[in-house]
């Protein structure tokens, strides 16, 4: 009949539920029965409201498309205008009405799972961690990135050890397998989001003293893999004892095949790398620490290869953790970079750290350039600090230092001029005269791999009187450690600039500055700098032995000691040096940031994530 509507299958499939029966009113949009197509069940839907005359195709039924499934009589109105289902049959949206939103018990076990991990679903554990001074891992998390911007991977994840543990125990007791990681921004209020994204890491000392379990390493992988992909830099809180021995369900016998140490060590030069320590971090934790760019640790942190089983089981006696590498030798020895007082400060520098690779930034104060003009002595024996010149030189509390306590002998800094970021290298004469020791060098040429990396150009500040000579020096294979300074600044593609503030001899005063006055974009000289071959008071003494020693009166002799010494200084001063063009220019003081805004603004910018590797020490 023409009156009769037939409700037909939109594709080919086979009938697996009719949803309606015969003499049932149905309203337009009713769901009147379920198509399986590809192992997906699909909907057929009324297209207009009637009453089911006939089931066309029973459950079973194969259908091509448009093929009918039920037919439709015309729709029988009731007083109250509705299309009420007869007695007994079925409601036509399919019985009891479906969970949605956050009752869905779908979704309801994923918010569940997710909770569990949450420190507030974790108070016994929290507590106890709190008790020790320390927060936990979500909270230093949560302090370094920017508020509603983090996305985690793996929350879900629990330790591989179900063959021996109840996975109710294993929800509640290892979260995330010990690992808290993800993406997240961290000071996107000075760069915005797209220059503030940061891959995060933090090993969770609350869930198995923060080990290395084998979820817990392909966490880190995925991570790692992200990274190198979206260029991100990475934060690592390391804190943890190491390789974890109790898992049941990895695979394999040694766990030696494992990739984290391989990709994360690849990424060195790639993006930069800051691990943060706090307590204790031992052996496979560590190693993660010693990749990275910078080491920033706690003031309590201990840190080692091997924690005390490792050495009590190696037979080489019983040590307490607190023994083990503290902060006073792997802040003197160059392990650690920066030292802070507690997680919180540890946190806000790696921000700062951080924020030198991440551009420029407006708000600048530069500082009373005219104080430059009396930072170093007229008189030219006088030691002064030339952390002096480095604060007064660039924008006011732009400087942070690296490595303070390692290699005293040379300053390493990052710092800003005009908001733009840069690397600072200079010599302390007040260690050695600023002469180059074999620490000084492999700190100053790690640093400058650092800047080439990440592409930070490079500003030297010069007083050397060469490199140190001796018997004993010698023993710290000096000859090869200097020698790094020439290799590592011949090979840099950012730009540099060199400021002698008064001694430049010798080689050591070439290894500032790349191998020759000549290397930098412009090797300047403040009035009191003052150039040789070698040390004026040493070239006297060799290169005028024969008269010195024909002088019998010893004041006569130091009287024309002193008279030749000044010959020479007139002769290799600065305002000299610069007549005979060895040198750009010797300038006021006061004049040199508008010499090294000049340069840096013309410089093309240099290319990052090029540099093979930087090398950990």
């Amino acid at each position: 009949m023409s009156d009769r509507v037939s409700v037909t299958t939109e594709l080919q499939g086979t009938i697996v539920d009719v949803l309606v029966v015969a003499g049932q009113s149905v309203a337009a949009g009713a769901v009147v029965a379920l198509v399986e197509s590809m192992k997906m069940h699909h909907e057929v839907v009324a297209a207009v409201s009637g009453v089911v005359v006939g089931i066309d195709a029973p459950v079973g039924s194969t259908l091509a498309i448009g093929d009918a499934v039920v037919t439709l009589g015309p729709a029988v109105e009731t007083d109250a205008g509705s299309l009420p289902p007869p007695s007994g049959s079925p409601d036509p949206t399919g019985g009891t009405p479906r969970p949605t939103g956050l009752d869905r018990p779908d979704l309801a076990e994923v918010v569940v799972r997710h909770a569990a991990g949450l420190d507030a679903q974790r108070r016994e554990a929290v507590e106890r961690r709190h008790a020790t001074g320390k927060r936990t891992a979500r909270e230093n998390v949560a302090d370094l990135v920017d508020p509603g911007t983090f996305v985690e991977y793996g929350p879900t994840v629990v330790a591989a050890q179900r063959r021996r543990r109840e996975l109710d125990d294993l929800i509640a007791n290892t979260p995330g397998d010990g690992l808290v990681g993800g993406i997240g921004d961290v000071n996107g209020e000075l760069f915005g989001p797209e220059r503030a994204k940061t891959t995060v890491m933090s090993y969770d000392y609350t869930v198995l003293a923060g080990t290395q379990g084998y979820q817990n390493h392909r966490k880190k992988d995925r991570l790692i893999e992200v990274a190198e992909q979206l260029r991100t830099p990475i934060v690592f809180f390391t804190e943890g004892g190491g390789g974890r021995p109790g898992d049941t369900d990895a695979p394999g016998v040694s766990g030696l095949d494992c990739l984290a140490f391989w990709w994360f060590a690849a990424l060195s030069g790639t993006v930069p790398i800051v691990g943060v320590a706090s307590g204790y971090c031992f052996a496979g934790n560590a190693a993660i620490l010693g990749c990275c760019d910078v080491v920033i640790a706690t003031e309590d942190s201990n840190i080692g290869m091997g924690g005390p089983a490792m050495i009590e089981g190696g037979g080489l006696g019983v040590f307490a953790p607190r023994d083990i590498g503290p902060i006073d030798v792997q802040g003197s020895n160059g392990v650690v970079d920066i030292v802070v007082a507690d997680e919180a400060e540890a946190v806000s520098v790696a921000q700062r750290y951080l924020s030198y690779f991440q551009g420029s930034v407006d708000g600048w104060v530069a500082p009373d350039q005219t104080a430059l003009r009396d930072v170093v002595p007229l008189d030219r024996l006088r030691a002064y600090d030339i952390r002096d010149a480095i604060s007064g030189l660039f924008d006011e509390d732009s400087v942070l230092e690296l490595r303070s306590g390692f290699g005293v002998g040379m300053v390493t800094a990052l710092a800003r001029v005009e908001g733009r970021p840069v690397g600072v290298l200079a010599n302390n004469p007040r260690h050695l005269g600023g002469a180059i020791d074999s620490d000084g060098s492999d700190k100053a040429a790690r640093f400058m791999q650092l800047c080439d990396a990440h592409g930070l150009p490079i500003v030297t500040l010069c007083d050397t009187p060469g490199m140190m000579v001796g018997p004993d020096v010698e023993e710290t294979a000096l000859v090869r450690h200097c020698s790094r300074l020439f290799v590592t600044g011949a090979n840099l593609s950012v730009p540099t600039i060199t400021v002698v503030t008064r001694k430049a001899y010798g080689l050591g005063a070439q290894a500032m500055m790349g191998g020759s006055t000549k290397a930098p974009l412009a090797c300047l000289a403040w009035p009191t700098g003052e150039f040789g071959g070698m040390g004026l008071e040493g070239a006297v003494r060799l290169g005028y032995r024969k008269e010195l020693a024909a002088v019998q009166d010893d004041t006569e002799r130091e009287a024309l000691f002193a008279q030749m010494v000044d010959r020479m200084y007139e002769h290799g001063k600065a305002v000299s040096i610069a007549s005979h063009f060895e040198i750009d220019d010797v300038i006021d003081p006061a004049d040199t940031r508008r010499w090294i805004t000049t340069l840096l603004a013309a410089a093309p910018e240099a290319p990052r994530g090029t540099r093979r590797n930087i090398d950990t020490w």
